[in-house]
């Protein structure tokens, strides 16, 4: 496998990638735990090739993290402090695996390319968790999704990465109406109120949240979904696509 620094990659610049799933009322993150000695857990992440769109090369980072071609992402902001490269990440690395060696050969300049200040572009993508298959890459020893307010300790900022998209993504509810994402094709009105209230951490009032929902005129109303109590049933709804939203 070519050295990161040997491709024609843009020097300093990386994507960092928040990959939101939910299942079972929660709202959960897709990380995968770096495959070296210690606890180093890192966002899905990846660099921009000279003659690439940056909207093109997250989109390729996600699929290769996902198996989905069709993913909702959102660039939601940049990280570009003075202060941040991945030395002191990459330091600690070495210490707890003193069998990567740094030497003046190729591994001193990958080391070297590496510990340069990045400005890091964060996405985020919403994903129906059930249409994903998480993908390992030669770096991860593993790769699960963990509960957004249960995160296992992050390299460097990713930890302010995610809360920064979560953020993002609650701003973005009701001008994007981007959660439906996050849902199966088919999903009930309760399901809704779920999701809106895992994302936000709070309770919504039923009656006053399904008036909101309906008025946005964004769902379409399908078959009931029968439980065993035909009187009892909740309607089944869709997302409407681009073409019949009016």
């Amino acid at each position: 496998m070519k050295n990161p620094s040997q491709q024609n990659y843009i020097s300093q610049v990386s994507i960092d990638c928040v990959i939101f799933g939910y299942h079972e009322r929660q709202l959960k993150v897709l990380i995968p735990k770096l495959n070296f000695k210690g606890d180093f857990w890192a966002l899905p992440a990846g660099f921009v090739y000279q003659d690439e769109d940056i909207d093109r090369a997250a989109k390729r980072i996600l699929q290769e993290r996902t198996s989905i071609k069709d993913i909702y992402l959102e660039q939601f902001h940049v990280f570009g402090n003075a202060s941040r490269n991945n030395k002191a990440f990459l330091d600690q690395l070495i210490a707890n695996n003193p069998h990567i060696v740094v030497s003046k050969n190729d591994n001193q300049r990958e080391y070297e390319w590496f510990t340069q200040r990045f400005i890091s572009i964060g996405y985020y993508a919403l994903v129906d968790i059930n249409k994903v298959i998480p993908q390992k890459i030669d770096l991860d020893h593993s790769i699960e999704w963990y509960n957004v307010h249960s995160l296992p300790p992050m390299i460097m900022d990713h930890s302010e990465i995610v809360a920064k998209a979560l953020t993002a993504l609650r701003t973005d509810l009701n001008e994007k109406i981007n959660a439906f994402n996050l849902l199966p094709e088919k999903f009930t009105m309760k399901e809704v109120q779920e999701l809106y209230e895992t994302i936000f951490d709070r309770p919504f009032v039923r009656t006053n949240f399904q008036k909101m929902i309906l008025e946005l005129n964004v769902l379409e109303r399908l078959e009931k979904k029968f439980t065993g109590a035909a009187n009892k049933a909740p309607y089944l709804y869709r997302f409407k696509v681009k073409d019949d939203i009016g």
